[in-house]
C-alpha cells in the first residue's frame, strides 16, 4: 500500500491511503500523530522521517482501519468510552492512556484540545487545534460513507454531538476528516445534522446491500451516505 504525505502547514501533515487519512501534528517540543492508516504498519517510521520530536499516537476511535501502526508504540492516547470496541469488537491489543472531554494537550506553543463526539462510536473524539483553526474528526463529519450500523453505533447520540459542535464554531475555518474529502467546510456539520433528521424521519430513499456480512441500508443524503442497520 502506498501512503502519499502532504504538508498542510510548517507542522501539520496528512498521511493519505488513498481513502483513509491520518494527520501528524507537531508543536515545539512534542509532536502526536491522530490514527495510526489500515494498511499502513510503519506511520511511526514515516511520522519520525518528518519531525525529530517525541511522538504519541492518538486515536480517533477504534475502528480497524485507524489502528494500523498502532503496534508501533508502546501506548497510545484514546478515550476509554471505545476501549469495548478496540478489545472486544476488534479484537485488538495495547496499552492505553485516557483522554478525556475538555483535556488539553500542549505540544510546545500548539495546545490540542480534546471534544468527545459519540455516536459513531462510543468513544469517537475531534481534536480542536486552535493556533491553526483546524479541527480534526475521525469518521462522524464527512462528505463519504459514514458506518452507523451495528450495536457500538447509535444515531441520537450522533446528532447531539454535532450539536455539542456548535459551542467551538468560531474556533476553527476547516474540518479534516479521515475519509472522503480533505479538508472540508464547517457548513458541512449543520448539513449532516439535518440530513441525519431526514434519514430518522424515513424522508431519504435507501438501497441495500451486504457490508462485512450484514445486510444494511445506505441512504444518499446529497451532503454523505449514511449506512444503517436494516431493521426489517
Amino acid at each position: 500500500m502506498t501512503c502519499t504525505i502532504r504538508k498542510i502547514n510548517e507542522q501539520t501533515w496528512e498521511f493519505d491511503e488513498g481513502g483513509v487519512h491520518f494527520f501528524l501534528l507537531a508543536g515545539n517540543k512534542e509532536a502526536v500523530l491522530l490514527d495510526s492508516g489500515m494498511e499502513t504498519h510503519n506511520a511511526r517510521e514515516l511520522a519520525q522521517e518528518l519531525t525529530d520530536l517525541p511522538l504519541a499516537l492518538m486515536n480517533t476511535h477504534a475502528d480497524r482501519d485507524h489502528l494500523g501502526s498502532n503496534h508501533e508504540f508502546e501506548w497510545f492516547y484514546m478515550h476509554p468510552a471505545e476501549l469495548s470496541n478496540l478489545y472486544n469488537t476488534q479484537k485488538s491489543t495495547g496499552t492505553v492512556r485516557p483522554v478525556w472531554d475538555g483535556q488539553k494537550m500542549d505540544l510546545g506553543d500548539r495546545e490540542l484540545e480534546i471534544i468527545h463526539i459519540p455516536g459513531h462510536t462510543p468513544g469517537s473524539i475531534a481534536v480542536l487545534d486552535r493556533k491553526y483553526r483546524m479541527l480534526f474528526t475521525g469518521d462522524p463529519i464527512q462528505d463519504g460513507r459514514i458506518f452507523m450500523f451495528g450495536v457500538q453505533r447509535e444515531m441520537h447520540a450522533y446528532r447531539l454531538s454535532l450539536k455539542k459542535l456548535d459551542a467551538y464554531r468560531g474556533e476553527f475555518d476547516t474540518v479534516w476528516p479521515c475519509h472522503g474529502t480533505s479538508p472540508v467546510s464547517p457548513e458541512l456539520i449543520d448539513q449532516l445534522y439535518d440530513a441525519s433528521a431526514d434519514v430518522m424521519e424515513g424522508k431519504v430513499p435507501y438501497t441495500r446491500a451486504e457490508v462485512f456480512g450484514n445486510t444494511i441500508r445506505i441512504y444518499d443524503a446529497g451532503c454523505a451516505q449514511f449506512m444503517l442497520d436494516d431493521k426489517d
